[in-house]
């Protein structure tokens, strides 16, 4: 009886034809089962975001009395810029993941498997936007309940979920190129608190620029990060300027879709050094 082989050059190639969304929607998959199996970090990620809203909102109030400071409310000032801080600061952890596969061997195996390089990389990053969706709702009912109103309705606070992803995925897909690039976590914490920690304060995330030193308001126009924040509260305002939104959202939009593209070619660069 005649024996039939698979033909290895055709199954990776059938394997490959599943697409890009199929594959991408697997790994996201493993991922949320990943991060559902971990309560602490879940509670961890979301009571984070509402400390920093109360904090910052106590500790600033009083800068609404400052001459030249454009809004009333500091607590509705704030809440889309902790969105925006939450979504850089949760991204920055997306590479450890990635560190944790290269350590167990996972990531040798998925790079020598059909899975597109492109799936692997956006699934996590799809998985990590859940979380970035969830953490921007809490700082929202938390800012409306210590009230902060907003005027932009349902439009203004899906502009702001929506750059709030952006910023999560820009910054995730960083993220995951370092821990290809080094395989440390140290150096992945390090380089990132590197840069996030002025990404953050040379933006408007706590502080109307008007009262910022014109260095820092130069350097604000070309930050990602306060990018995200301007269209967000413009977007939730009463008299929004969408030409602003549609400008600071475009810059934002291209900035991520370069990083991406240029994270995922990060794992040629891993597998010529494995």
């Amino acid at each position: 009886m005649a024996t039939i082989t698979a033909n290895p050059a055709r199954t990776t190639g059938t394997a490959r034809r599943g697409g890009l969304v199929s594959q991408t929607g697997y790994i996201t998959g493993r991922w949320l089962r990943a991060q559902y199996r971990s309560p602490a970090l879940i509670a961890f990620t979301l009571v984070q975001p509402a400390i920093w809203l109360l904090l910052f909102g106590q500790l600033f109030k009083g800068v609404v009395a400052l001459p030249g400071f454009g809004d009333s409310s500091y607590i509705a000032f704030l809440t889309p810029g902790i969105v925006m801080m939450t979504a850089l600061m949760t991204s920055g952890w997306a590479g450890t993941t990635f560190i944790a596969d290269m350590e167990r061997g996972v990531m040798d195996r998925m790079l020598t498997s059909p899975v597109r390089r492109g799936a692997l990389m956006a699934g996590q990053l799809i998985s990590n936007g859940t979380t970035t969706v969830i953490q921007t709702i809490i700082v929202f009912a938390i800012g409306i309940a210590a009230g902060a109103r907003y005027d932009g309705g349902a439009v203004g606070y899906l502009v702001t979920i929506v750059a709030s992803m952006l910023v999560g995925t820009a910054f995730g897909s960083l993220s995951n190129a370092v821990a290809l690039l080094t395989r440390q976590q140290e150096a992945l914490i390090g380089i990132f608190q590197f840069v996030s920690l002025p990404l953050t304060f040379l933006s408007s995330i706590m502080l109307d620029l008007e009262l910022a030193p014109h260095w820092v308001q130069v350097a604000a126009r070309y930050n990602p990060v306060d990018w995200a924040a301007v269209a967000a509260r413009q977007a939730l305002s009463a008299d929004p300027d969408w030409s602003s939104v549609a400008r600071h959202g475009l810059y934002l939009a291209a900035f991520t879709l370069i990083v991406g593209y240029l994270s995922t070619r990060a794992f040629r660069t891993y597998q010529r050094s494995v």
